[in-house]
Order: C-alpha cells, then structure tokens, then sequence
C-alpha cells in the first residue's frame, strides 16, 4: 500500500512537470530560430507603416508604424528601428515609401522585421 502510495506521488510530481513543460513549449504558430528569434507564422497580419530612414550598412530600418499585434509582438503605433533579417529587402526602399511589414520578436525583446511589401 505505501509502494502504491509513493508511486501515485511520484506521477503526480512527473505530469505537474510535463504540463509545465507543454505549457512553456512554443506554439505551432511561434517557433523559435537558430538564430534565436521567433518565426511568427507566415499568415500572422502584417503592419503598415512609413520608412522614416534605410541603413543598409547596419541593416535597420526605421519605420512610423501603426499598431503590432502579432502572436509575438503586441505594439502601440510609435516609430522605432528594427532590425532587418534579409538586408537586400532594404535595396528598393526610401524614405517616405508606405510599406506593410512582418516583425517578430527575440526572448530578449529584440524586433526584426522578417518581411517587407509595398503597401497597397
């Protein structure tokens, strides 16, 4: 009986630790990168925004944007640089273009715009 006992806490204590596990584990729609960035699904929405300056040197952007909601990025409209992942995405652009974007953020908050189109 105590065996049984000792063996119903030790489950117990196991599936807490999975299902705090499963709980911290990333969504099928956030994954995180090599590079350790999150891969925000390709059909979360897309922000709209102006460039305000392109540097192609560093691979910024900056960009007055309207309201982020992502599953990653949850942003009031302000305007601020981010980081370009593919830096040939800067080559076509200038100030003053409306563009519509995709960002995502890092575990340490870092923004990285992940897709750029014109806007419509």
């Amino acid at each position: 009986m105590r065996s049984n006992l000792i063996l119903a806490s030790v489950l117990v204590l196991a599936t807490g630790g999975m299902a705090e596990a499963i709980a911290q584990a990333p969504s099928s729609r956030a994954l995180e990168a090599k590079d350790g960035t999150t891969n925000a699904s390709d059909t979360s929405p897309m922000a709209e925004g102006e460039v305000r300056r392109v540097d192609k040197s560093t691979a910024k952007i900056t960009i007055k944007h309207g309201p982020i909601k992502t599953d990653t990025v949850d942003m009031d409209p302000m305007t601020m640089v981010f980081q370009v992942r593919d830096k040939a995405a800067l080559d076509s652009l200038k100030a003053g273009d409306r563009i519509r974007f995709r960002v995502i953020s890092d575990a340490d908050g870092r923004m990285t715009v992940t897709e750029i189109k014109p806007a419509q």
